[in-house]
């Protein structure tokens, strides 16, 4: 990953080491608990194509202060990887609430990225209708589609989603990917070499590569849903925040003006002017003291349940 001056880079293979496979609702899902269970926690949310390496650059730096859980949702990292088209947002959230409930969480914040932001909007109409695993103290959002009418999809993404999607998968390769790919970061926050190949090897545990048009369905469900989804940003009694890479081809500036045209609920947003769309990977250290800055402004935290 980028390297900084709060973690040396590690590779997806040290970062297994890490974690371990939980079975929830069936499947066989990797997760990484880390943090004094007496200390707040985070429940985090990765975005597509990746898995929960993608919150390696910020990870220690807020487990100094914060307990940490991320999973890589089904057919992510070191996930089950199952190859039906049967891959929902309601399905993956179902997944994060059941491992809310195994860790016996009582109250957390949520962190999320890019597909982890949807998945964050089903979970808030949850906290919303009282149906939800768990309290909500906060949702804070990176870079994704929150609105379907925003979310300027790559052409790849677009062709993964027709019918010519599995024979897209059989023709991707490693250049392709990582053209694609750095197309969405900032001009002057590139990944490298070494990242790319990184990423590359973690889509394609348990031959995940395969299942991008399985996977890639998730936009049909941000339309199907929109009007739920909108509406719990804009009803939802919890307080949200926005962290987001202005210059994001996919989910930049243009979404952010878009969810203040929609009133939707804001209580923090930095917009950070020469990041892409993985703002935790290429400016982690502005994104920490960010999201630091808005946990530690919001009300009654003398009030938080910590978890036993």
């Amino acid at each position: 990953m980028v390297s900084t001056d709060n973690v040396a880079p590690i590779s997806p293979k040290q970062w297994q080491s890490r974690g371990k496979l939980e079975i929830l609702l069936g499947n066989s899902i990797f997760v990484v608990d880390e943090g004094d269970v007496s200390l707040p926690t985070i429940v985090l949310l990765h975005g597509f194509p990746t898995s929960s390496w993608d919150w390696l650059p910020i990870w220690d730096q807020l487990a100094k202060k914060y307990r940490l859980i991320a999973l890589d949702m089904l057919g992510f990292g070191f996930s089950d990887k199952p190859n039906n088209r049967s891959y929902t947002i309601h399905g993956q959230a179902d997944i994060v609430e059941a491992l809310v409930k195994i860790k016996g969480l009582k109250s957390f914040h949520v962190l999320a990225h890019d597909y982890g932001d949807t998945v964050a909007q089903e979970l808030l109409a949850r906290q919303l209708e009282g149906s939800g695993q768990g309290t909500w103290l906060s949702c804070c959002f990176l870079n994704g589609g929150l609105f379907p009418e925003t979310h300027r999809a790559l052409l790849t993404q677009r062709l993964l989603l027709s019918p010519l999607g599995r024979f897209l998968n059989a023709l991707t390769g490693f250049a392709k990917f990582s053209h694609n790919f750095s197309s969405v970061f900032g001009a002057q926050t590139k990944p490298s070499e070494q990242e790319l190949e990184h990423f590359w090897w973690l889509i394609n545990v348990n031959d995940g590569k395969h299942i991008f048009h399985n996977l890639i369905t998730y936009m049909r469900d941000r339309l199907e849903h929109r009007e739920r989804w909108v509406s719990a940003l804009q009803q939802s009694t919890i307080s949200l925040a926005v962290i987001n890479g202005s210059v994001d081809p996919v989910s930049g500036a243009h979404m952010v003006a878009r969810y203040k045209a929609l009133k939707c609920r804001l209580d923090y947003l930095a917009e950070l002017p020469l990041i892409g769309h993985y703002p935790q990977v290429e400016a982690p250290d502005e994104v920490v003291a960010h999201y630091e800055t808005y946990l530690e402004s919001l009300p009654d935290r003398s009030a938080i349940v910590h978890d036993d």
